[in-house]
């Protein structure tokens, strides 16, 4: 009888997935009536696949005064060097600078980051965007005109964040858990928008008030935090402010993973997710139609048709988020494989329940209840973090720009 009521749960589910995809589209953006000037923040470390391509799509945007603002915590970083030479591609562009943070004071490092680019930033908005990101020209566009968009009555909007598409690499369990962050972890994302209010954000880009950051304590708190930026979406709402999910759709580039990187990955997220919303953690259980159908399958063998059923609403609310609202040609193309990354999605939540260590960047840490993290130690160096150190530690150039109005002439240091 609980399978059943699961099962019939995570029917509904599919369903509203599908609602939500619907609003969510229907939803035009609004006009921009006064662009404000914005300041983008790139934390770097190490030099990501497409880290380069990542980087231009920010020096091109369609947007009248922005600054950005990158971060490394040592200018040996090869990631410095590749912004120099995206810099030098583009002397005209928006103001730019370099900051060397030295090591970080916080367990969260990209907090660390952040903490020191909003202190030299100079405007109120503040796109946070991670290094893996690639974003359409329009970005800050949209975003600015979505800070614009409270009715006189409603508070105003504090923090807006962006869905996102994960592009994967070439390896078999980066594609395998892209297609679950398009179809599974996306449904999540429009069901949580459709039927509560919004309180959380999505981490690969976050844009906030300068005010709203610093009514939280800056990220001198924050950066205590694994999960950065739910805690910057959860809080907002509490200080009066709204959250708003971005009509603009990024990509994610999640880059190649070898299993053992995936899991790890996988795990660190399901763990983290624990710890700062245990309720929402328990309520995955109905994002997994599939996984309970089959266990209703093995214990009663009759209620084959409902298995079938399963499958049909699994497949609308896979559809509503790959095709209709991100365009994935990935999902497109392998479809078939959501059912195995359905099983492994099951297998990692149910793992999630136990345990408090994650791996990090090489580091390992504890998760605290309150969703604070401590560090316990190194972990073992993973493949791609092998790989980003063996980059030569190339230091950036140090050259006059032909404009020295609109860019830094030197790295700063903090």
């Amino acid at each position: 009888m609980a399978l059943l009521v699961l099962m019939f749960g995570s029917w509904v589910y599919c369903v509203l997935t599908a609602i939500a995809a619907r609003r969510y589209l229907s939803i035009a953006p609004p006009p921009l009536f006064a662009p404000p000037p914005i300041s983008v923040l790139k934390p770097l470390c190490g030099r990501d696949d497409h880290l380069e391509e990542n980087l231009r799509s920010f020096f091109t945007q369609d947007y009248p005064d922005y600054e950005i603002l990158f971060a490394v915590h040592d200018l040996a970083d090869p990631a410095a060097a590749v912004v120099e030479k995206v810099r030098h591609d583009f002397p005209h562009g928006p103001r730019v600078h370099l900051i060397e943070t030295g090591d970080p004071t916080v367990p969260n490092g990209k907090a660390h980051s952040l903490a020191h680019l909003v202190a030299q930033a100079r405007h109120r908005i503040l796109v946070m965007s991670d290094s893996d990101v690639h974003v359409a020209p329009d970005l800050l566009r949209r975003m600015a005109a979505e800070f614009q968009t409270a009715e006189i009555d409603d508070p105003p909007v504090g923090v807006v964040t962006c869905p996102y598409r994960a592009v994967p690499g070439q390896e078999f369990w980066s594609r395998l858990e892209a297609i679950g962050m398009n179809t599974e972890f996306l449904s999540g994302v429009l069901v949580a928008w459709l039927v509560v209010e919004m309180d959380f954000a999505l981490g690969p880009t976050v844009a906030a008030r300068r005010e709203v950051i610093e009514q939280m304590g800056g990220f001198a708190e924050l950066g205590h935090y694994l999960a950065e930026d739910f805690v910057i979406g959860n809080r907002a709402p509490q200080l009066g402010y709204r959250v708003v999910l971005s009509s603009c759709i990024i990509e994610h580039r999640i880059g190649g993973q070898t299993f053992e990187e995936s899991l790890r990955h996988r795990l660190r997220w399901a763990r983290s997710t624990r710890r700062s919303r245990p309720a929402g953690y328990w309520g995955e259980i109905f994002t997994k139609p599939l996984p309970l159908a089959l266990l209703l399958w093995l214990a009663a063998p009759r209620l084959w048709p409902l298995v079938a059923v399963t499958v049909l609403f699994r497949a609308l609310a896979a559809w509503s988020t790959a095709e209709w609202v991100l365009r994935d040609p990935l999902t497109r193309r392998r479809w078939w494989l959501i059912p195995f990354q359905d099983l492994i999605s099951a297998c990692v939540w149910v793992a999630g329940f136990f345990g408090n260590t994650i791996d990090w960047r090489g580091r390992r840490y504890n998760l605290l209840p309150d969703g604070r993290f401590q560090f316990i130690g190194d972990a073992p160096q993973t493949k791609v973090e092998a790989r980003q150190l063996r980059q030569p530690p190339t230091a950036p150039l140090r050259q006059r720009n032909a404009t020295p109005h609109k860019t830094d002439k030197e790295p700063v240091r903090r």
